[in-house]
């Protein structure tokens, strides 16, 4: 992210909470593939034996931290949108599906959560990054002004 940010914009330094934010949404979609070959083995043993790291894993803990990530991530978009462009919390909704959605199929035998290379094939989940995508790419180029104003920040500040 770093390189393709400076590559170009070199002017402007990144903002710390969208690269926070990029970070812990790439480790919520490795703790969900991770979760989804763990469930699919089904043995933590071989499980281990496969992945030396699955030996410290329990579903338990790969969804907590699943929600870990998934929590840090949208808190630093949530940062990033309320400092630089407001119209994006509009986006929120449709994020939170894409999340849910590829969530989803790690709970699916030999789902596509395990071979990111298979997630084309996914129309759902497909279907739901390119509306987000389309959406998120209106809401960077569309004001709304009244938006300031109803989210302004109302306590008072010294």
């Amino acid at each position: 992210m770093l390189a393709g940010w400076y590559i170009i914009g070199p002017a402007m330094v990144l903002p710390i909470s969208l690269l926070l934010s990029y970070w812990m949404v790439a480790a919520y979609f490795m703790a969900v593939k991770r979760f989804a070959e763990f469930r699919d083995i089904g043995d933590p043993a071989r499980a281990a034996r496969y992945r030396r790291s699955f030996a410290f894993y329990t579903e338990p803990r790969l969804l907590i931290s699943i929600m870990f990530y998934a929590s840090a991530s949208m808190l630093f978009l949530g940062a990033f949108i309320m400092r630089y462009r407001l119209e994006l919390i509009l986006s929120f909704p449709l994020v939170a599906l894409v999340m849910a959605t590829y969530l989803a199929l790690a709970f699916k035998a030999n789902s596509a959560a395990q071979a990111p290379e298979k997630l084309y094939r996914e129309p759902i989940l497909m279907g739901a990054v390119l509306l987000t995508a389309g959406v998120m790419i209106t809401l960077l180029f569309v004001d709304i002004p009244i938006m300031y104003n109803v989210l302004a920040p109302t306590l008072p500040l010294p």
